[in-house]
């Protein structure tokens, strides 16, 4: 795999565990790693990651995209459809390098995404041979609902988080997306950041750690 995406590691020389943190549209890793000063509080044996997406931006050049956004940038369907498969080549030998890198199982493995990152993640992680310990989505949508239940070859636990006041992803697309994932086979959990735009709020952040260290036993 050429150009293979570029990411920052934070967390203990040796882990059991690990989280990759995928980024929205119009921004790098650096703008998730963060997080991973307070994750490590409460889990102090995980890696954390942060890869670039793949793209410059379109509307940002000196941010990322996993794909282009035809309303915003004009593009054609045809350029979404060829960005989306590049992107998740790209990021499934990222994942790959990571478990192998870690020397961990993809049930030690999590994913947490934002906006377009959540994207990436629920329509990537469905369709590995093997299911990731628990997808985190904010703020995001499911990509292509009606091809999911005949795609997903592996169904780990996703929980989906979402502002009721986001004005940039629509709050009705959690229900959307959990309504696609459950009939799916999926197990889904919701948690609504009430009073909250296109962000990740703090109540937010606990309850997707609250979900995610059960998993990861």
């Amino acid at each position: 795999m050429s150009d293979p995406l570029q990411s920052k590691r934070k967390g203990p020389e040796t882990a059991t565990s690990a989280l990759v943190f995928l980024h929205g549209y119009g921004a790098d890793g650096a703008d998730l790693l963060g997080l991973a000063e307070p994750l490590a509080q409460v889990m102090p044996q995980t890696a954390f990651f942060a890869p670039d997406a793949p793209e410059p931006c379109v509307m940002n050049p000196v941010g990322r995209q996993w794909f282009p956004i035809p309303w915003i940038d004009g593009s054609s369907e045809a350029a979404v459809g060829a960005s989306l498969a590049a992107s998740s080549a790209k990021l499934n030998a990222f994942l790959d390098r990571v478990l192998a890198d870690e020397g961990i199982d993809a049930d030690r493995l999590v994913l947490l995404g934002f906006s377009q990152g959540t994207m990436m993640s629920l329509h990537v992680a469905p369709r590995r041979a093997l299911p990731v310990a628990a997808i985190a989505g904010f703020s995001g949508r499911l990509l292509m609902p009606s091809a999911l239940a005949a795609e997903a070859v592996s169904k780990p636990p996703v929980m989906l988080l979402h502002g009721d006041a986001d004005d940039v992803v629509p709050f009705a697309s959690m229900a959307e997306a959990d309504t696609a994932l459950r009939g799916a086979g999926f197990e889904v959990n919701d948690f609504v950041m009430h009073g909250v735009g296109h962000g990740i709020s703090p109540e937010g952040l606990q309850a997707a750690v609250a979900f995610i260290l059960p998993r990861l036993g």
